[in-house]
């Protein structure tokens, strides 16, 4: 995996350096798509045993409930660049392997209590819609050999109370908690130039 930018190499030495990393920044740097690439090589080469995602449901439409299927039907659409980044890494027949066997899962915030994890790589997408409680529970599933990646953009919370992903941020800096913060800036935006565009467009207008 190369990187693009020098915040990209920063978070790829973070991520080798550290079992857990923290990732901020806009739309469109690779926040995602790098530690679904990583897990997925990690995965591949056998020094993880699972990849379990998750993300908040706190959708801009309908909630998960109105959508038909298994939980994991109604959990993809929300997971889709992610799966794709690991389809493309290990090849769609190992994925859906992987999936059936339980060892690439998706767990919605839902159905997490109770769980634990580990030998696992963990990501949590969208960390910015997280509440204090539900970050607090997603914090304390994680056990021994896991690498986990809190991916986030604090200025898109759709929440009406504190962001447990801000929480996170200000536990790590006041208690100088060993995480590193890796957070990216317009400047490093690599999807496109359209994208660039827009993302600086609504930031000129703080929406």
């Amino acid at each position: 995996m190369k990187p693009l930018n020098a915040t990209q190499d920063d978070y790829l030495d973070a991520l080798k350096a550290n079992s857990q990393v923290v990732v901020l920044g806009p739309a469109g740097t690779g926040k995602t798509w790098i530690a679904a690439t990583y897990a997925a090589d990690l995965f591949r080469q056998r020094r993880i045993r699972k990849i379990i995602l998750t993300r908040p449901n706190v959708p801009s439409g309908r909630s998960l409930g109105f959508f038909p299927g298994t939980l994991e039907e109604k959990f993809g659409p929300w997971a889709a660049p992610v799966i794709e980044a690991i389809k493309e890494r290990i090849g769609t027949a190992a994925f859906e392997i992987a999936v059936k066997n339980g060892d690439i899962e998706m767990v919605p915030f839902e159905v997490m209590r109770g769980r634990s994890w580990r030998d696992a790589f963990i990501l949590l997408d969208e960390a910015q819609n997280a509440t204090p409680a539900e970050m607090k529970t997603f914090l304390t599933r994680i056990g021994e050999e896991c690498k986990v990646v809190i991916n986030g953009d604090v200025s898109q919370c759709d929440l009406r109370e504190t962001s447990g992903l801000r929480t996170v941020i200000h536990l790590i800096k006041s208690q100088m908690l060993p995480v590193p913060i890796v957070e990216f800036t317009l400047n490093d935006i690599v999807r496109s130039g359209v994208c660039e565009m827009w993302v600086r467009a609504f930031e000129e207008v703080h929406c």
